[in-house]
């Protein structure tokens, strides 16, 4: 199986690993609905052994129930997977979310991850968000301490700015940057993803598909039943006017895997490979039957006329 290098670090990684986002389940602000668990353990284990190296999960997905599903799934397993998680949101016993990056709750956070995961050292400790800013210095000094200390083994950020990473890059090195990125979500394209392949800082980049959209399996009868739960529901990209847009993307996504013996999906997460910056995609998987629409992606690369293409829609 081919493997990329992460950023500074030793860390090598097939070009698809999972996002444990959605099997944190309701009952928080960025829920994804309901999830069975038995689902979601058994979905992790598909995908490791489809041939997935790595799982990135956080703290605040299910309010820490994210990170035990992953810790219940790997029990018994010898082939463990790199995992990876994050700090910077926390919640009250109501399970408001809030938005913290002081030193002593940074190192907090790692204390309960560690716990949750039901391991000795975390493989990347991520910052979520560079929120609050005045406070980011604090938290990333924290987690270069924990780095020191052993209890990470790397460190990197998610959704930060180029001048946020300069900031933070005079304290420690950053080991990976991971921002939203794909076929309709390509803000970091000028100026982020080039800073980081100038930088040496890996990129592991989440929502390659979409969030579901570029799928080829969402439509409009789709989005319509989406619970209220669901932070979708009311997403920019699954409301008009850029839904419309949106599932034309994947129609057209459809035709060309079609060509191939691919799902629109793979060609989706094909896409955000083929950037140089792109190390590897996190693809969020809730059910074990997902993992055959996605696995093909770990080798499945765009034709340079196949991109133009897509470009063209």
């Amino acid at each position: 199986m081919t493997t990329n290098r992460l950023g500074n670090s030793d860390l090598e990684l097939t070009p698809i690993g999972l996002g444990a986002w959605a099997i944190g389940g309701p009952g928080y602000a960025f829920g994804w609905g309901a999830q069975d668990d038995q689902d979601s353990i058994n979905s992790i284990n598909v995908a490791l052994d489809a041939g997935m190296n790595w799982i990135d999960t956080a703290a605040v997905y299910g309010l820490g129930h994210s990170e035990k599903m992953v810790a219940e799934a790997l029990v018994g397993r010898t082939d463990r997977p790199l995992i990876f998680t994050k700090c910077g949101r926390v919640w009250d016993e109501s399970g408001q979310v809030g938005k913290c990056l002081t030193a002593d709750s940074v190192r907090k956070e790692c204390e309960d991850s560690l716990r949750r995961l039901k391991v000795d050292v975390i493989d990347l400790y991520q910052m979520h968000w560079p929120e609050p800013d005045d406070q980011v210095e604090a938290g990333w000094g924290e987690m270069a301490k924990l780095q020191r200390e052993g209890k990470v083994r790397w460190i990197g950020v998610s959704n930060f700015s180029v001048s946020q990473m300069k900031r933070a890059q005079t304290i420690a090195p950053i080991t990976s940057l991971q921002p939203p990125y794909s076929l309709i979500r390509r803000e970091v394209e000028p100026e982020i993803l080039p800073y980081c392949f100038e930088q040496g800082i890996g990129v592991i980049n989440y929502a390659p598909m979409g969030s579901g959209l570029l799928t080829g399996s969402m439509n409009r009868e789709r989005l319509s039943t989406l619970p209220d739960d669901d932070w979708r529901k009311k997403g920019v990209q699954f409301t008009e006017p850029n839904v419309t847009r949106n599932l034309m993307i994947a129609e057209m996504l459809k035709e060309i895997a079609a060509v191939h013996g691919r799902t629109a999906g793979e060609a989706a997460i094909a896409w955000t490979l083929h950037n140089p910056a792109i190390t590897a995609a996190i693809v969020g998987i809730r059910q074990p039957s997902q993992v055959r629409g996605v696995i093909g992606a770990m080798d499945f690369r765009l034709t340079r006329a196949e991109i133009m293409a897509i470009e063209s829609v």
